[in-house]
């Protein structure tokens, strides 16, 4: 069965993108046009938005998760942004990999994102990984200080 979604995030960079999926242990693989879903539409969920039938499986980067037989597709948008769109049905098994609403990307992605956007203006960063073993604290630093 076919459900392909939408992850609910806008990504602007593909640097940062990349460094989430190498950050994860996925490959990021670029200029790949199709990613791996069930194959066919079957028609009990709604379509991504802006996504017709034939667009289905059509990407122009791709995401390969470890241990799961479909893959992420990264679609551009006509603003220049990208979406990220998969089958979410339980027999490819990308929903557990990717975590609760696709957090475990969100989050690389958003740690690699503000990390690059920091030292484009001059600051060094590091991470530190709390108690809890969840939560990551960014430290910036201007460099010159």
């Amino acid at each position: 069965m076919s459900h392909v979604s939408e992850i609910d995030i806008v990504i602007k960079s593909l640097d940062a993108l990349r460094a989430a999926c190498e950050r994860l242990g996925w490959q990021f693989v670029e200029r790949q046009t199709t990613y791996k879903w069930y194959g066919r539409w079957v028609g009990d969920s709604p379509l991504p938005k802006n996504t017709k039938i034939e667009d289905l499986g059509k990407c122009d980067h791709a995401i390969k998760v470890p241990g799961a037989s479909y893959e992420v597709g990264v679609v551009e948008m006509p603003d220049g942004t990208y979406a990220l769109r998969y089958d979410l049905w339980s027999s490819g098994g990308l929903d557990a990999k990717l975590g609760k609403n696709a957090g475990f990307l969100k989050q690389a992605y958003g740690i690699e994102a503000a990390k690059i956007a920091a030292r484009r203006k001059g600051f060094s960063c590091y991470e530190q990984v709390q108690e809890d073993g969840k939560t990551i604290e960014l430290v910036m630093r201007r460099a010159d200080s």
